[in-house]
């Protein structure tokens, strides 16, 4: 007889495909990221960026916790169903208080990703007492408990708040790479943090289009605010390649071996490698949303060109990266385009953004014919 602890966590014949829950929860991250957005735009400063970047990394934090813990317990449990509004709720709030998050309204931004991690953990100990898995979660629910101390510390020491959320991040990206590790409990095992690759690879997909959302919806707006004039006209088209070109390079080549790569690895380094990989490549296309505001709306600001460089620049390091640990290969066309994209926001600084805007979409229209094509030969790496 199945004990009702072992009902509620997934099983290899469950559906893998994403619940309606999970994309309900999606939605908060819809709004999250649009949060971000506006956060890039109102101060164009590396410092500034690098804030957001910080921010970005909590809220990415959020989904891929929420997302493996929606790996690990069946599709229609209550407790995952429990876990899924509350991660909806917390990824609200922190989406709200975004804007100002590390200033006056750090208590909330903080507070609810505290609060999710705290209940998430407590959850699992309840629902699986009694069942070896209840270690998984006494493990990691020790993990939050310190990273909110620190959290929870920045809040109350607001000169010290970036470094401490630096450290509360640190923890929480190191945890699943050494596998949650607690004296007297040990440290989990692959077995026990193993990922189902199918669903892990759909959602993948899923945020990263919710992230390509962000992106046609920023340009959709700014081109209604701009009019349509010639100019911005271009640029909105511009734009909307290159959120097509994003699109194609990332389902393309190595897009449909994430799940059986995500499946045959160890999870404690293939399983947390490929979410902080995404992490870069969402990353690329919320900077890349930025600059198609700046594009459209806002071109003759000073420093936009950096952002509609940097935007597509993160997101094919963030796609080689994840290509190169699929398949132990590099792809050269992306390699190159890189700095390429680099020398084009050099060689455009002083030119109109227009024109920065198009020589990207150009060089990222070469690397995706090039990588279909199959024209050059990617190296094996050793």
């Amino acid at each position: 007889m199945v004990s009702r602890p072992e009902r509620l966590l997934r099983h290899r014949e469950d559906p893998a495909s994403a619940t309606f829950l999970e994309l309900f929860f999606d939605l908060a991250f819809v709004f999250a990221l649009n949060q971000l957005t506006t956060v890039l735009l109102v101060d164009l400063s590396i410092a500034a960026a690098l804030r957001a970047a910080i921010l970005l990394a909590a809220l990415w934090w959020l989904w891929v916790a929420t997302t493996w813990s929606a790996d690990w317990y069946a599709p229609g449990a209550l407790v995952l169903r429990m876990v899924l509004i509350g991660a909806a709720l917390g990824g609200l709030l922190m989406g709200a208080a975004a804007p100002n998050a590390l200033g006056g309204r750090a208590e909330l931004f903080a507070g609810a990703l505290v609060a999710t991690e705290l209940g998430r953990g407590l959850l699992g100990l309840v629902a699986l007492r009694n069942h070896p898995r209840q270690r998984r979660s006494l493990r990691i629910l020790c993990w939050s408990v310190v990273s909110g101390v620190l959290w929870m510390a920045g809040v109350f020491t607001p000169a010290a708040r970036v470094p401490l959320w630096l450290l509360a991040l640190t923890i929480h990206y190191l945890g699943p790479s050494l596998g949650w590790p607690v004296p007297g409990l040990g440290r989990a095992t692959p077995e026990e943090l193993q990922l189902t690759g199918r669903h892990l690879a759909e959602r993948f997909q899923q945020v990263f289009v919710i992230s390509l959302g962000e992106l046609v919806l920023t340009a959709g707006l700014g081109y209604t605010r701009a009019g349509t004039g010639l100019a911005h006209t271009v640029a909105f088209v511009l734009v909307f390649a290159t959120a097509v070109l994003l699109g194609l390079l990332y389902v393309t080549p190595a897009g449909q071996q994430l799940a059986p790569a995500i499946e045959r690895a160890d999870p404690t380094r293939f399983g947390a490698e490929s979410a902080y990989l995404h992490l870069v490549i969402v990353g690329g296309v919320v900077a890349t949303a930025a600059g198609a505001e700046l594009v459209i709306v806002r071109p003759d600001e000073a420093g936009a060109v950096a952002f509609v460089v940097t935007g597509p620049a993160l997101f094919l390091t963030g796609r080689l990266l994840l290509s190169t640990a699929i398949h132990r290969r590099l792809s050269w066309p992306r390699l190159v385009g890189v700095p390429l994209l680099v020398v084009v926001g050099v060689v455009t600084a002083d030119l109109p953004l227009l024109v920065a805007t198009a020589a990207t979409t150009v060089l990222l229209s070469v690397v995706a014919v090039v990588e279909r094509a199959g024209v050059f030969t990617a190296r094996q790496v050793v």
